[in-house]
């Protein structure tokens, strides 16, 4: 399979009431957002993935890239996504927001597989 032939697969091909990986409404206006403001062509698609790091363990990286052979893709309520293999066992369920506050604006990872996180948020443990 080439770069250019990754299968994307709709949310709702998944499974019927729960996508592998979801987005809120405003997560993915805001994606849309980024994507015009930023000129990001349409090949890229929005990848999450899970890494090695933080005081808990991993931590979540969240940019436009290229698809890889090995990426699974989604097709969530409009926005391309990208995972590969190993980040999503830890995202599997994970639903993706939006959020503003007083501390500032950002996405953030509702995942039911963490079991903590660190005080300051930023990394989590399965």
């Amino acid at each position: 399979m080439s770069v250019g032939t990754i299968e994307t697969q709709t949310a709702e091909t998944q499974t019927e009431d729960a996508p592998l990986v979801a987005l809120s409404d405003k997560a993915a206006e805001k994606v849309r957002e980024i994507r015009t403001e930023e000129n990001i062509e349409d090949t890229y698609a929005l990848r999450l993935k899970v890494q090695g790091g933080g005081c808990s363990g991993f931590s979540y990286d969240l940019y436009f890239d290229q698809p890889q052979e090995t990426d699974r893709a989604f097709d969530v309520k409009g926005v391309k996504l990208i995972c590969d293999e190993m980040s999503l066992m830890y995202l599997v369920g994970t639903e993706v927001d939006y959020v503003e506050g007083l501390h500032g604006a950002g996405f953030k990872f509702q995942n039911p597989n963490v079991k903590s996180t660190c005080g300051c948020g930023s990394s989590f443990s399965v």
